[in-house]
Formats: C-alpha cells, structure tokens, sequence
C-alpha cells in the first residue's frame, strides 16, 4: 500500500466508503478479473486471446458446427488454462464482500466459475458457462467436468452419452444470443442497484458494456477498476488503473474494518 500514490490510496478509501453506504450493490467482472489466475483476457496487445487469433474464425458458432476439430484445437488451451485455475485474491474479496451482505449480485463475462469457486453465490453469467456441456443433436446437457479431463490431457473431444453427436460446451460463441434469463436478472440488477463496481472490464462487448450506464441513468453510483480507461471513466466517481487482484482485498479490508 505504501508504494501505491496518495490519490490511488484516496480512491480505494472513498470506493470502500461508498460500498458500505450501499444498500444494493452490483459488481460487473470481465476478464481481467480472471487474468492473476492465469486465464488471458481477450485484447491485451501481445497477450489477448484475440491478438494472436481471429475471433470469428476459430470462437463462432459458424466454425463449431461446420469445423468442430478446429474449434476444439483452439479451444483446448483455454480449457486447460480454465480447469486448472484457482480464485485469485479479487475473486475471494468478492466473495468476502457477498458473505458481509455488501454485495448482492456478481455478473461476470467470463465463463470460469472462478467466482462460484471462491464462494460467491449470487453470480449472473453472460457469457454462458464451463460447467456443462449440451449435445449439439438432441440437446441432452450433462456436467462438463468428467469431460473435461480427458479433453484437455488428450484431446478427445465430448460425445453425447445418449446419441453420439458432439457436445459443445455451454459458453456463448460468436453467432450466439446471450442467454435471455441472464441478459433480464443483469438489467434487473442494473437499474435496481444504487452502486455497481466494474472490475476488470474494458467495457468494450455489447450489450453488457451498457450496463453501467443503466444503473448511473437510474442515479447509481459507479466505481471502475482496470488497468486501461474505459468509455465511463468521466461518468465513475472513482477509477482505479491498477490491477483488481490487488485492489479489490485493499476495498474490502477497509470495508469490513469500517
């Protein structure tokens, strides 16, 4: 802490003040919340995901269903990375918060359960989830986890137990609709909460980069925390530029002290 300067140290007293004052906050989490875990985020210049790939080429539903190996060989490193992946010191200051009752709901674009791992309950998943696999045939749906094993040691690619079709994990590719029940609790939650945290988001994906703006339009209170600016940096009553894995325990200790 000591060698954060004085207005980042200002920033995250004022945004564990305004947590406490809150009566229904609403955390937003991208895939910076997840990169300490060892996930890479998407656009990172460098590291991102889609710095070395072409998004609509290997992550669409288009490819799923006309090239499934493709889709798979792309896939299995970020599967590996995400099965082996344990909740970093944010996710668990969140999970912390929840538990305090500062917290009412999670909704995140990733698609790691990290936060369900670190013990969040209430998490609203946009982009779909890990979890489960649904065939791509007669839609059986079954949990990932024995699947995955396998998948991410060996490359065998998850068939449906019922009638043999490939099964494709339960996360939103490019082509795909967010899930309807997801998209309507997160703008629930969105214009009924008084404050809503950004953590780790570029807010750069629509429809949830409006989500913010849903809640300030509704008099909500906004705190950012990424390492880059965001197009709401001017509407937020606190932006943090550093790194939410260590940003989020500081808020929460302060929070929890009072």
């Amino acid at each position: 802490m000591n060698s954060r300067s004085a207005q980042v140290q200002t920033s995250i007293e004022f945004a564990a003040d305004l947590m406490r004052q809150s009566k229904h906050a609403v955390i937003l989490t991208g895939a910076g919340m997840s990169t300490s875990s060892g996930i890479p985020d998407f656009r990172s210049t460098g590291t991102g995901l889609w710095a070395r790939d072409e998004p609509l080429v290997v992550a669409s539903l288009s490819t799923f269903r006309t090239k499934p190996e493709d889709f798979f060989n792309w896939f299995r490193p970020l599967a590996a990375q995400i099965f082996n992946a344990k909740p970093n010191p944010a996710h668990i200051a969140l999970a912390e918060l929840e538990t305090r009752g500062y917290v009412k709901s999670i909704i995140t674009q990733n698609i790691d359960m990290l936060h369900q791992k670190a013990g969040s309950k209430t998490v609203i998943e946009m982009h779909g989830t890990m979890q489960t696999l649904t065939c791509s045939q007669c839609y059986h749906q079954v949990n990932a986890e024995p699947y995955l094993g396998s998948f991410v040691e060996n490359g065998e690619i998850p068939h449906c137990p019922k009638c043999a079709q490939i099964l494709k994990p339960d996360v939103i590719l490019f082509g795909e609709q967010l899930p309807q029940a997801a998209w309507f609790k997160a703008q629930q939650e969105a214009r009924q909460c008084d404050l809503m945290l950004v953590a780790g988001s570029s807010l750069e994906v629509l429809p949830v980069a409006g989500l913010p703006m849903q809640a300030l339009d509704r008099g909500a209170h906004l705190i950012i925390i990424n390492n880059t600016p965001t197009y709401l940096n001017v509407r937020a009553d606190v932006a943090i530029f550093e790194d939410v894995s260590e940003v989020l325990p500081l808020i929460m200790e302060r929070v929890a002290n009072g």
